[in-house]
Protein backbone atom coordinates (compact mmCIF):
# COMPACT_ATOMS: atom_id res chain seq x y z
CA UNK A 1 0.00 0.00 0.00
CA UNK A 2 1.09 3.55 -0.47
CA UNK A 3 -0.23 6.95 0.58
CA UNK A 4 -0.35 9.87 -1.84
CA UNK A 5 -1.15 13.43 -0.98
CA UNK A 6 -2.36 15.99 -3.47
CA UNK A 7 0.55 16.85 -5.75
CA UNK A 8 0.11 20.49 -4.74
CA UNK A 9 1.03 19.57 -1.15
CA UNK A 10 3.74 17.03 -1.89
CA UNK A 11 7.50 17.51 -1.83
CA UNK A 12 7.54 21.16 -0.89
CA UNK A 13 11.21 20.82 0.04
CA UNK A 14 11.98 20.45 -3.66
CA UNK A 15 10.66 23.96 -4.19
CA UNK A 16 14.15 25.45 -4.03
CA UNK A 17 15.19 23.49 -7.12
CA UNK A 18 11.92 23.20 -9.05
CA UNK A 19 9.04 25.53 -9.76
CA UNK A 20 5.58 24.28 -8.65
CA UNK A 21 4.67 22.89 -12.08
CA UNK A 22 7.97 21.00 -12.44
CA UNK A 23 7.63 19.63 -8.92
CA UNK A 24 4.08 18.44 -9.50
CA UNK A 25 5.04 16.69 -12.74
CA UNK A 26 7.93 14.88 -11.07
CA UNK A 27 5.78 13.86 -8.08
CA UNK A 28 3.10 12.49 -10.40
CA UNK A 29 5.70 10.59 -12.39
CA UNK A 30 7.15 8.94 -9.28
CA UNK A 31 3.71 8.04 -8.00
CA UNK A 32 2.63 6.51 -11.30
CA UNK A 33 5.90 4.57 -11.50
CA UNK A 34 5.42 3.17 -7.98
CA UNK A 35 1.84 2.13 -8.69
CA UNK A 36 2.88 0.54 -11.98
CA UNK A 37 5.75 -1.40 -10.40
CA UNK A 38 3.52 -2.73 -7.62
CA UNK A 39 0.68 -3.60 -9.99
CA UNK A 40 3.12 -5.47 -12.22
CA UNK A 41 4.76 -7.37 -9.37
CA UNK A 42 3.44 -10.96 -9.43
CA UNK A 43 3.67 -11.29 -5.64
CA UNK A 44 1.35 -8.33 -5.05
CA UNK A 45 -2.31 -9.30 -4.97
CA UNK A 46 -3.78 -5.81 -4.51
CA UNK A 47 -2.37 -2.28 -4.39
CA UNK A 48 -4.17 -0.09 -1.88
CA UNK A 49 -3.62 3.63 -2.55
CA UNK A 50 -4.65 5.89 0.32
CA UNK A 51 -5.55 9.33 -0.98
CA UNK A 52 -8.07 12.12 -1.23
CA UNK A 53 -6.94 13.01 -4.78
CA UNK A 54 -9.29 10.69 -6.67
CA UNK A 55 -8.82 12.38 -10.03
CA UNK A 56 -5.14 11.44 -10.10
CA UNK A 57 -5.88 7.82 -9.14
CA UNK A 58 -8.51 7.57 -11.87
CA UNK A 59 -5.90 8.52 -14.46
CA UNK A 60 -2.95 6.55 -13.07
CA UNK A 61 -4.88 3.33 -12.41
CA UNK A 62 -7.51 3.44 -15.14
CA UNK A 63 -6.17 0.25 -16.79
CA UNK A 64 -5.06 -1.49 -13.57
CA UNK A 65 -7.65 -3.78 -12.03
CA UNK A 66 -5.39 -4.61 -9.07
CA UNK A 67 -5.41 -1.05 -7.67
CA UNK A 68 -7.96 -0.07 -5.03
CA UNK A 69 -8.48 3.39 -3.58
CA UNK A 70 -8.81 3.94 0.17
CA UNK A 71 -10.08 7.25 1.49
CA UNK A 72 -7.44 9.23 3.37
CA UNK A 73 -8.79 10.08 6.85
CA UNK A 74 -6.87 13.36 6.70
CA UNK A 75 -5.27 12.95 10.13
CA UNK A 76 -1.69 12.24 9.15
CA UNK A 77 0.51 9.76 7.32
CA UNK A 78 0.37 6.94 9.87
CA UNK A 79 -3.41 7.12 10.13
CA UNK A 80 -3.54 6.92 6.33
CA UNK A 81 -1.36 3.80 6.40
CA UNK A 82 -3.54 2.25 9.09
CA UNK A 83 -6.58 2.85 6.89
CA UNK A 84 -4.83 1.14 3.99
CA UNK A 85 -3.73 -1.76 6.18
CA UNK A 86 -7.23 -2.28 7.53
CA UNK A 87 -8.65 -2.27 4.00
CA UNK A 88 -6.03 -4.83 2.95
CA UNK A 89 -6.86 -7.07 5.91
CA UNK A 90 -10.56 -6.80 5.09
CA UNK A 91 -9.67 -8.00 1.59
CA UNK A 92 -7.90 -11.05 3.02
CA UNK A 93 -4.27 -9.91 3.26
CA UNK A 94 -2.01 -11.92 5.57
CA UNK A 95 0.94 -9.56 5.04
CA UNK A 96 1.24 -5.94 3.95
CA UNK A 97 3.99 -3.85 2.39
CA UNK A 98 3.99 -0.13 3.14
CA UNK A 99 5.86 2.12 0.72
CA UNK A 100 6.19 5.84 0.13
CA UNK A 101 5.47 7.04 -3.41
CA UNK A 102 8.80 8.84 -3.87
CA UNK A 103 11.12 5.95 -4.75
CA UNK A 104 12.37 6.86 -8.24
CA UNK A 105 14.50 3.72 -8.64
CA UNK A 106 11.94 1.17 -7.45
CA UNK A 107 11.58 -1.97 -9.54
CA UNK A 108 10.28 -5.51 -9.10
CA UNK A 109 13.79 -6.91 -8.50
CA UNK A 110 14.13 -4.82 -5.34
CA UNK A 111 10.70 -5.97 -4.19
CA UNK A 112 11.63 -9.59 -4.88
CA UNK A 113 14.70 -9.22 -2.63
CA UNK A 114 12.51 -7.78 0.11
CA UNK A 115 10.06 -10.67 -0.16
CA UNK A 116 12.85 -13.26 -0.21
CA UNK A 117 14.16 -11.82 3.04
CA UNK A 118 10.67 -12.03 4.53
CA UNK A 119 10.26 -15.67 3.46
CA UNK A 120 13.64 -16.60 4.95
CA UNK A 121 12.87 -14.76 8.18
CA UNK A 122 9.47 -16.44 8.51
CA UNK A 123 11.07 -19.85 7.96
CA UNK A 124 13.81 -19.15 10.51
CA UNK A 125 11.24 -17.93 13.03
CA UNK A 126 9.00 -20.98 12.57
CA UNK A 127 6.11 -18.85 11.32
CA UNK A 128 6.29 -16.20 14.05
CA UNK A 129 5.60 -12.49 13.42
CA UNK A 130 8.01 -10.77 11.04
CA UNK A 131 9.03 -7.17 10.42
CA UNK A 132 11.17 -6.43 7.34
CA UNK A 133 12.56 -2.90 7.08
CA UNK A 134 14.35 -1.18 4.21
CA UNK A 135 15.80 2.02 5.68
CA UNK A 136 16.42 5.22 3.78
CA UNK A 137 20.05 5.84 2.81
CA UNK A 138 20.69 7.91 5.93
CA UNK A 139 19.24 5.10 8.10
CA UNK A 140 16.90 7.47 9.90
CA UNK A 141 13.77 7.01 7.79
CA UNK A 142 11.91 3.93 6.54
CA UNK A 143 11.43 3.38 2.82
CA UNK A 144 9.73 -0.02 2.97
CA UNK A 145 7.99 -1.83 5.79
CA UNK A 146 6.76 -5.39 5.30
CA UNK A 147 4.61 -6.78 8.10
CA UNK A 148 3.40 -10.34 8.61
CA UNK A 149 0.83 -10.45 10.06
CA UNK A 150 -0.33 -6.97 9.05
CA UNK A 151 -1.02 -5.79 12.61
CA UNK A 152 2.24 -7.02 14.15
CA UNK A 153 3.30 -3.40 14.77
CA UNK A 154 1.81 0.00 14.06
CA UNK A 155 3.38 2.25 11.40
CA UNK A 156 5.66 4.96 12.82
CA UNK A 157 6.64 6.84 9.66
CA UNK A 158 8.12 10.28 10.17
CA UNK A 159 11.34 11.56 11.78
CA UNK A 160 13.55 8.71 13.07
CA UNK A 161 11.03 6.13 11.86
CA UNK A 162 13.69 3.46 11.33
CA UNK A 163 14.56 3.37 15.03
CA UNK A 164 10.88 3.62 15.99
CA UNK A 165 10.00 0.57 13.88
CA UNK A 166 12.89 -1.40 15.37
CA UNK A 167 11.73 -0.56 18.90
CA UNK A 168 8.14 -1.52 18.08
CA UNK A 169 9.28 -4.86 16.64
CA UNK A 170 11.41 -5.58 19.71
CA UNK A 171 8.46 -4.86 22.00
CA UNK A 172 6.40 -7.65 20.40
CA UNK A 173 9.43 -9.93 19.94
CA UNK A 174 8.99 -10.09 16.17
CA UNK A 175 11.75 -11.44 13.96
CA UNK A 176 13.41 -8.49 12.19
CA UNK A 177 15.35 -8.31 8.94
CA UNK A 178 16.97 -5.10 7.71
CA UNK A 179 17.39 -4.79 3.95
CA UNK A 180 19.97 -2.34 2.66
CA UNK A 181 19.04 -1.93 -0.99
CA UNK A 182 20.15 1.11 -3.03
CA UNK A 183 16.95 1.00 -5.09
CA UNK A 184 14.76 1.08 -1.99
CA UNK A 185 17.08 3.29 0.05
CA UNK A 186 17.01 6.24 -2.34
CA UNK A 187 14.02 8.53 -1.95
CA UNK A 188 13.56 11.89 -3.62
CA UNK A 189 12.95 14.27 -0.77
CA UNK A 190 15.35 17.21 -0.98
CA UNK A 191 17.29 19.25 -3.52
CA UNK A 192 20.39 17.17 -2.70
CA UNK A 193 18.46 14.02 -3.61
CA UNK A 194 17.41 15.61 -6.88
CA UNK A 195 21.04 16.31 -7.75
CA UNK A 196 21.92 12.66 -7.09
CA UNK A 197 19.19 11.34 -9.38
CA UNK A 198 20.43 10.33 -12.82
CA UNK A 199 19.24 12.88 -15.36
CA UNK A 200 17.95 10.23 -17.77
CA UNK A 201 15.83 8.70 -15.01
CA UNK A 202 14.51 12.11 -14.00
CA UNK A 203 13.46 12.82 -17.58
CA UNK A 204 11.67 9.45 -17.76
CA UNK A 205 9.69 10.25 -14.62
CA UNK A 206 8.88 13.75 -15.83
CA UNK A 207 7.60 12.33 -19.13
CA UNK A 208 5.26 10.02 -17.20
CA UNK A 209 4.12 12.96 -15.08
CA UNK A 210 3.50 15.08 -18.17
CA UNK A 211 1.23 12.39 -19.61
CA UNK A 212 -0.81 12.34 -16.42
CA UNK A 213 -1.05 16.13 -16.34
CA UNK A 214 -2.30 16.12 -19.93
CA UNK A 215 -4.89 13.45 -19.13
CA UNK A 216 -6.09 15.39 -16.08
CA UNK A 217 -6.39 18.57 -18.13
CA UNK A 218 -8.35 16.74 -20.82
CA UNK A 219 -10.68 15.22 -18.22
CA UNK A 220 -11.31 18.61 -16.62
CA UNK A 221 -12.02 20.23 -19.97
CA UNK A 222 -14.32 17.39 -20.97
Amino acid sequence: MLPIRSSDAAKTRLGLALDPEERDVLVLGMFANTVGVLAGWPSCRLVHVVTSDYAVIDVVARDLTSVLTVSDPGTGLNDALRAGRDAAVAAGATAVLMLPADLPLLNTASLDRLLAAADATIAAGNGGPVVIIAPADARTGTNALLLAPPHVIEPHFGPESFAAHLRAAATVEASVQIIDDPLLGFDLDTTDDLERLDLARRLELEAIGDEIEDALTFANVG
